[in-house]
């Protein structure tokens, strides 16, 4: 029996056949999807906005609003996480069938942690979008400049005499 390394192409490759000769014979690309989508039984949406603590249904501990501290809630929840850690410890060694609420507590903190981070991805990736810009403009300036060393020097070596 004989096997392919490869399966073959997809029927629709016939499309493009004469890509070559006329790119304008090939059919359009599909258009954007806006809105909601299903994609392997799993409801998603176009909408990129972060929903709030309470449209999942979880107590938010950090204030409301637009000017959050962002820095010092993060401090905030990461010290009361580690309180409760210990609390935790101090629960499943002196009580440990009360261990639960601990948990409960844990879960919630580490919920809100990971909503404010969430919260910082769009600044997060402006930031990295603005520093992979600056570093292709520095390379690019200091190619700039090997090139205009390197040019006079040879220019004249290539000078017919």
């Amino acid at each position: 029996m004989a096997t392919a390394t490869y399966p073959p192409p997809p029927p629709f490759y016939r499309l493009y056949k004469d890509y070559l000769q006329n790119p304008k014979s090939a059919p359009e690309p599909p258009p954007p999807i806006e809105g909601t989508y299903v994609c392997f039984g799993g409801n998603y949406t176009t909408d990129d906005v972060l929903p709030s603590l309470e449209d999942q249904g979880v107590r938010q501990l950090y204030p409301k609003g637009p000017n959050i501290d962002f820095k010092k809630e993060l401090r905030s929840l990461n010290r009361e996480l580690q309180l409760h850690i210990l609390e935790l410890a101090d629960v499943l060694v002196e009580r440990p069938s009360q261990y639960a609420r601990q948990v409960e507590e844990i879960s919630l903190i580490f919920k809100n942690l990971h909503h404010l981070l969430n919260s910082l991805r769009p600044h997060q990736a402006r930031a990295t979008l603005i520093h992979i810009l600056e570093l292709q403009i520095q390379r690019r300036k200091e190619a700039l400049e090997d090139i205009k060393r390197y040019v006079p020097k040879n220019i004249g070596d290539a000078a017919p005499n």
